[in-house]
């Protein structure tokens, strides 16, 4: 893998940004503060804009690094982040980046994390030479699979009570797309 870190990407309808600061206002009111939008996440919905503040901080601190990748994603007619796409586990030995997503509820169902998604693959499989992409999700949340199912990603099967998000212990249904998978879906 030749790690890029967090570039700028862009897609019909979408920027695909760094985040800063100065989005504490946009991520604290479109996502972040949202307990319906973190319902099936890790961390809670946040408290306050300084909590947000917080996050940001340390996010742009981890920018430096080359092998950080999470963007805000900016669809171009709102002008301000709704939401973030990131990596959230990788693995070099054997070239997997695990992505993780989350949009603010107004815009769920208008195709914006499904096309971010997509920009990624790309990135990742044809600049930084990964070989599998993949993702999870809770069972409760089966939209967040549409999304994966959208952008190519395989099913490869559920574990029981193999992970923790705001609700307890869950299942995880796991998805994952290849690179050979790509490139023939590419042609």
């Amino acid at each position: 893998m030749k790690h890029l870190g967090t570039r700028e990407l862009e897609t019909e309808r979408l920027l695909l940004r760094r985040l800063t600061v100065a989005d504490a206002e946009a991520m604290y009111h479109n996502w972040a503060s949202d307990e319906e939008v973190t319902r099936f996440l890790s961390w809670p919905a946040n408290e306050s804009v300084q909590v947000t503040e917080a996050t940001l901080r340390h996010w742009e601190s981890e920018y430096a690094k080359n092998n950080y990748y999470h963007w805000g994603i900016v669809p171009k007619e709102v002008g301000e982040p709704i939401g973030t796409i990131s990596v959230v586990d990788q693995d070099d030995s054997t070239e997997m980046v695990h992505i993780g997503y989350c949009i603010g509820k107004q815009w769920w169902g208008k195709g914006y994390t499904s096309e971010a998604l997509n920009r990624l693959l790309q990135f990742f499989f044809e600049e930084v030479g990964v070989n599998r992409i993949e993702s999870q999700h809770d069972t409760r949340n089966p939209g967040s699979g549409r999304v994966m199912e959208k952008c190519g990603l395989q099913h490869e099967g559920t574990s029981r009570q193999s992970s923790r998000n705001n609700q307890g212990i869950c299942d995880t249904v796991h998805y994952a797309i290849l690179k050979e998978d790509y490139l023939i879906g590419a042609n």
